[in-house]
């Protein structure tokens, strides 16, 4: 049963409306599912969104952030729990550590490395997350093209993209997490080297 659900999403203050109402509409209906945060502990961009709307629903909210970082000053003081790390490496290992299950909202480079990790790791059964991308806008379009390309080209099994969902809206990425059902996997390496 999925309880803590991370978000990884961009720190930008400079995107267009659309893309901070789908974080902040997130951050609520984790909320009221009763669901737990898990996030990378700013007040920036979609991340704030999110984990703003998230707390003001009474949610529990758990910031993870590496010291260098915190020590420009971002971090949020709304957390419940607030982690700080060495560096990055050990940020996504922590937010890992402690969450059941991934949403990745719209993001740059960072938020597509943290889910790409995740990714890999439930491919290789180091996990059974649910990995949600909330396609806000049409964002991930072309990521969602692009991983099937992969796939058709067999650079992946061709059941790979059975491993991450992909939603239009935050309502159907929630009914995704109630609903997920994990299969129990078990590491196949034919999967590896046949497609």
């Amino acid at each position: 049963m999925i309880k803590r659900v991370c978000v990884f999403a961009s720190s930008c203050n400079y995107l267009e409306e659309i893309y901070y109402k789908d974080a902040s509409k997130l951050g609520t209906l984790l909320a009221e599912n009763n669901f737990e945060m898990v996030y990378g502990g700013s007040q920036l961009g979609l991340m704030w969104a999110c984990a703003g709307n998230f707390k003001q629903g009474g949610g529990k909210l758990y910031g993870v952030m590496p010291e260098k970082l915190n020590d420009y000053g971002i971090s949020a003081k709304i957390c419940d729990e607030f982690h700080l790390t060495s560096g990055m490496r050990e940020r996504k290992a922590k937010m890992d550590e402690i969450s059941d299950a991934v949403i990745a909202l719209p993001g740059g480079f960072g938020t597509l490395e943290e889910v790409s990790e995740i990714i890999v790791q439930k491919q290789l059964c180091y996990n059974n997350k649910a990995i949600v991308f909330i396609n806000t806008n049409g964002f991930y379009d072309k990521l969602a093209d692009f991983m099937n390309e992969i796939i058709t080209q067999k650079f992946a099994h061709k059941d790979a993209g059975t491993l991450y969902y992909i939603a239009d809206t935050p309502e159907s990425a929630i009914e995704y997490l109630k609903s997920y059902n994990p299969e129990i996997r078990t590491f196949d390496k034919d999967k590896l080297y046949k497609r």
